[in-house]
């Protein structure tokens, strides 16, 4: 699929606004402020590679969402908000409208899932093509197509040896959840919790999983949605002797993860 085919399916699923961003984080190469040049846009690169976890439902990693050059430039922007200056701080947050890099993110994310090598080829004016969502199976279309897809902003800091426990997100947050990983790789662990919601034998008597690792590596992308949003615990231990993965301790040094949620209610 070439870029004029790739921006006439954005402009039909969702209009002229995805579009007009750019693609794949073309505004984060112009922050230097001089408004007489135009942006720059990265060079062409292959389509992102989208990998299904295979053990938990609703879990896709995008390993090479960003490329070094990108990872830079995003990296520059949220150093450029000062929100890590001061040593003691190490999350910000953000509700509602979010900082232009954070909304050219969310673009660029909508067009990885639908530029990527899992979605196939299609004609999006068929309709019945429209609500066929196993056409989208890295993530729904009635996901992929709310607007904003995301409204909530996390960016977290990590020192050598910190992470974070095993959490399910709040409930106040709405399906579909985005990761995006900086700087340092980690390993992130997933543990099945159960539906708590249903009381069904099925689900009681259900045995708890193993840890299921997953390798992120610097640029990459982890999107969660359905089972993997709400029926898995994931976490990050960076203490020594706990980022392993095929056989070599990872080297840990700082690592900056931007998390994009969408609110399910109001504020």
């Amino acid at each position: 699929m070439d870029g004029g085919e790739a921006a006439a399916i954005l402009r039909q699923a969702f209009g002229d606004s995805s579009d007009e961003e750019g693609d794949q984080l073309d505004g984060l190469e112009a922050r230097d402020g001089d408004e007489r040049e135009p942006p720059r846009r990265p060079a062409p690169r292959q389509s992102p590679t989208w990998a299904p976890i295979e053990e938990i439902d609703g879990l896709w990693l995008c390993g090479d969402f960003l490329s070094p050059e990108q990872q830079r430039s995003l990296l520059s922007a949220v150093e450029e908000e000062g929100w890590f200056i001061e040593a003691s701080h190490n999350q910000a947050m953000r509700f509602g409208s979010l900082p232009a890099w954070a909304t050219e993110l969310s673009n660029s994310i909508r067009e990885a899932v639908l530029l990527g090598d899992f979605v196939p080829e299609f004609e999006l004016s068929n309709s019945d093509a429209r609500e066929d969502t196993s056409l989208f199976p890295i993530l729904p279309l009635e996901l992929l197509g709310r607007e904003p897809l995301f409204d909530q902003l996390i960016v977290n800091l990590y020192h050598p040896g910190e992470g974070i426990c095993a959490h399910v997100d709040l409930m106040r947050f709405g399906d579909g959840i985005a990761i995006v990983s900086l700087e340092s790789p980690c390993i992130m662990h997933f543990t099945w919790v159960g539906d708590t919601c249903n009381t069904s034998s099925e689900v009681e008597n259900e045995q708890p999983m193993s840890k299921v690792p997953v390798y992120l590596p610097p640029g990459s992308l982890v999107l969660m949605s359905g089972e993997a949003r709400y029926l898995w615990k994931h976490e990050i231990n960076r203490k020594p002797g706990f980022q392993v993965w095929q056989g070599q301790e990872l080297d840990q040094k700082r690592r900056i993860s931007i998390t994009l949620r969408k609110l399910s209610i109001a504020e």
